[in-house]
């Protein structure tokens, strides 16, 4: 038997086709995957702002908590949409319970606009009835901010609104 040689001149460059076959499918499969990281990191932004939103408003209302009396929780509502003020409440420092109020504003619009982009707040203040016997007191507090909107471009406003009940006297 004589030994065949196989003609393999007609199949020459057909593994460098392969190869670049095979490498726009994994180019294009990346592309899809740093679409995804995209956004992915978009929608951790948003969680991250969202959750310092949280944060910031339950903070304030600890502040209120510890300062409850109806003067201080007016004042917080008064100065909510405004700047508050540098009252420098804090070590040996006495202030008035409005006082108080003004520089929790303060120090909480500080941080909060650290952490969030273009904040607005608005506090709703509504004192207890005199009808009823409770001393409880509502307080809506509300931040909104803006984001970067990736799809539409431009930024897209985002809102947190929370209530709370805050006791203003002994016994609620």
């Amino acid at each position: 038997m004589k030994n065949k040689k196989f003609n393999i001149t007609g199949n020459r460059g057909f593994t460098l086709i392969e190869a670049l076959v095979g490498f726009l499918i994994l180019s294009i499969g990346m592309l899809g995957v740093a679409s995804l990281q995209a956004i992915s990191l978009k929608a951790g932004k948003t969680s991250v702002y969202g959750s310092v939103a949280m944060m910031k408003v339950e903070e304030l209302f600890e502040s209120m908590r510890v300062n409850p009396s109806p003067a201080a929780l007016a004042e917080y509502a008064a100065s909510g949409s405004g700047t508050g003020a540098d009252n420098n409440c804090s070590g040996t420092v006495v202030c008035t319970a409005t006082a108080l109020a003004q520089d929790d504003i303060y120090w909480w619009k500080k941080n909060l606009s650290a952490g969030l982009p273009a904040t607005t707040t608005s506090i709703t203040y509504v004192a207890p009835n005199a009808a009823t016997p409770t001393k409880m007191a509502q307080v809506t507090i509300s931040v909104s901010w803006d984001e970067r909107d990736k799809t539409a471009g431009g930024s897209v406003s985002r809102t947190y609104t929370t209530t709370a009940n805050i006791c203003t006297g002994v016994p609620c």
